[in-house]
């Protein structure tokens, strides 16, 4: 018998990124839809992840907390969905998932927030600068088709969450290359079902 895999999520939230890998892997899932300081904060979800934060799976007895590390099980554990690397494409593929996940966020939250890292306090900040950071990662958008290489993988929904995210609401500037990057990745069934899924779970207004 298949373990269960149960998805924690917020349809307005990073779990979206977790909703695309999870359509694309083809796998049967059960959502757990959590609300903002109610039952994302209760005890029964702080026992899944004690940061009372969303997107969280649980497969099995296997519990995995954060957008990139859902992203990389997913793809190892279900391989059939050839979203995983393989060895030539390793190195980029998990260079670029972790830079999302760590400068490229930081940077991006900072500047949201207000907060400029001070000239002379660049070297402390794992981010580094925010110019710094776009031109990084329009880098890796422009090196190859994708992010590991020629073809599509985990890395991709990850990174391309974040690119995509950041033209529809404005943190990032509408490079080219990021432009033509989101399209590229953004064009497929996975992440329409997706998006439908959770656009349908969103609140209605009050006056609907």
């Amino acid at each position: 018998m298949a373990e269960e895999l149960v998805f924690y999520t917020n349809p307005m939230s990073r779990g979206r990124i977790a909703r695309w890998m999870l359509e694309e892997i083809g796998q049967p899932y059960r959502t757990e839809y959590l609300d903002y300081g109610t039952t994302m904060k209760a005890p029964e979800y702080l026992a899944v992840n004690p940061m009372g934060k969303v997107p969280a799976i649980k497969h099995g007895d296997t519990v995995v907390t954060e957008g990139a590390a859902i992203c990389a099980y997913l793809a190892e554990t279900f391989p059939q969905a050839g979203l995983a690397p393989t060895a030539a494409e390793r190195g980029r593929y998990f260079r670029w998932m972790f830079f999302a996940a760590g400068p490229f966020e930081m940077a991006i939250t900072n500047r949201a927030l207000g907060f400029e890292v001070p000239p002379e306090r660049l070297r402390m900040a794992g981010c580094g600068s925010f110019a710094n950071v776009l031109d990084a990662m329009e880098h890796a958008v422009t090196t190859s088709p994708f992010i590991a290489g020629d073809r599509f993988t985990a890395a991709d929904v990850y990174v391309g969450s974040h690119v995509g995210y950041g033209l529809n609401f404005g943190t990032i500037e509408k490079r080219p290359a990021f432009i033509d990057y989101w399209s590229r990745v953004s064009d497929r069934d996975a992440y329409r079902r997706g998006n439908e899924i959770d656009n349908a779970a969103m609140p209605k207004p009050a006056n609907a």
